[in-house]
């Protein structure tokens, strides 16, 4: 069961992720999936809201690449360390395009019943992206600045 659920988490990054194949949520995703996630918006719950989330992402960033460092899994739960990358040519959240790339790293921890994805935790660097942006300072050039 655990590698059958690793291949599904594979799959779910490259399809739905990096080549944007969102009627593919139907398959990934319960129909009640649950999204953990402070640091994006709630889109809602169920494939529907991955397909929101999914589209808020690539159109910021058309060319979002998200690669699998590491992958674990026990039983029902899988946990994927991944590194993210993409520029910055759509909006995003109101935050108009900057052209800017960045590389960010994230951790999710997804948990499968019957083959789909029933909940999903996520922890990525949104500090960092906003950061690489330029939406926020950086935390030592603005010390710098202040002296």
């Amino acid at each position: 069961m655990s590698e059958h659920n690793k291949a599904i988490v594979r799959r779910l990054f490259e399809e739905l992720w990096n080549k944007g194949n969102l009627s593919l949520a139907d398959e990934f995703f319960a129909p009640n999936y649950a999204h953990y996630d402070p640091s994006t918006p709630d889109v809602g719950r169920g494939p529907e809201s991955e397909k929101k989330r999914a589209t808020l992402y690539r159109t910021a960033f058309p060319d979002l690449r998200l690669t699998i460092e590491d992958i674990i899994a026990e039983g029902e739960t899988v946990m994927a360390r991944w590194s993210c990358r993409g520029t910055h040519k759509g909006d995003l959240s109101g935050i108009a395009p900057t052209g800017k790339q960045f590389n960010i790293s994230g951790v999710t921890i997804a948990r499968l019943s019957n083959g789909k994805m029933a909940e999903g935790w996520v922890n990525w660097d949104a500090l960092g992206l906003m950061q690489q942006l330029g939406v926020v300072p950086e935390l030592a050039k603005t010390k710098a600045a202040a002296r």
